[in-house]
């Protein structure tokens, strides 16, 4: 099975997605499974997890009922109040929908000690009572931050959403790689290669500007750890969605069929219980 393992669904909404700024004016419009299903044809992918954009629980039983009207989604990374007094009921709650497998909050948009506060690292403790994976999406000066929550949490599985975004534009990547690294340690984390072309110079961008990235990410995680998401309809801005998968196609082909079938779907079932 070929999974496309960062996916996003929306009806747009002005007030509520003020992050879709006038540069990326190209998905400011309803973006739904309907859309997306005869281009995951085109590209020979079976089907998708579906990734929160908005930060309410409405937002996760959307993505429920997405997941529950098109079998190309295949699971749902919510979200929930990490930090409430009742998480363990929303929780429970949640777990009735076996469309769920884990749930992510938009830590980018949070202080950089967002992910060492007590109150966070509580509530992501509790997934691992439902067996639910948590996506940690960040900026690489939150990764810092990312290593002290996986070091605290090993009884939960990670991702590293978008690889901590690196500032591919600029170049650079020696801190970023060495916290990915010592990240990469913790047996509990995977990481996406995902989020990549937005990265990057929209405009501009050329396949080897992603390598440093992508070897870094290989030396650290292994092809065991690593899945492919297409980050689809966001890098829209920068690429369309057989370019975005064709950048990760062709850099896996040295590593074999057996690599890739891991990249493209094995990791990501049995990370997500697909």
């Amino acid at each position: 099975m070929t999974i496309d393992a960062h996916q996003h669904f929306w009806f747009y909404d002005p007030e509520r997605d003020t992050w879709i700024t006038d540069e990326m004016a190209a998905i400011r419009r309803d973006f739904l499974p309907a859309d997306l299903e005869p281009i995951l044809t085109e590209n020979g992918i079976d089907g998708c997890v579906a990734v929160q954009a908005d930060q309410s629980e409405a937002e996760t039983l959307f993505l429920v009922k997405m997941a529950e009207s098109y079998d190309i989604v295949r699971g749902v990374v919510g979200w929930v109040d990490l930090r409430a007094e009742t998480i363990y009921e929303r929780l429970e709650a949640f777990s009735l929908y076996e469309e769920i497998k884990g749930f992510r909050h938009v830590a980018q948009a949070e202080p950089d000690d967002f992910l060492t506060r007590q109150d966070v690292i509580r509530g992501i403790r509790q997934l691992a009572a439902f067996d639910l994976t948590y996506d940690i999406l960040i900026y690489p000066q939150q990764l810092k931050s990312a290593l002290h929550l996986v070091r605290a949490v090993p009884e939960v599985n990670f991702v590293i959403d978008h690889l901590a975004k690196p500032r591919i534009s600029e170049q650079r990547i020696n801190t970023w790689s060495n916290f990915m690294a010592e990240i990469a340690r913790q047996p509990n984390v995977y990481c996406k290669l995902s989020g990549l072309v937005t990265e990057a110079d929209w405009q501009n961008w050329s396949k080897k500007d992603f390598f440093p990235y992508l070897d870094a990410a290989f030396e650290h995680f292994g092809p065991d750890r690593l899945m492919f998401g297409s980050d689809w309809p966001v890098c829209l801005v920068a690429a369309n969605y057989t370019q975005v998968k064709t950048l990760i196609e062709e850099y896996v082909i040295p590593w074999g069929d057996e690599v890739r079938a891991k990249v493209f779907g094995a990791n990501a079932v049995r990370f997500y219980r697909l």
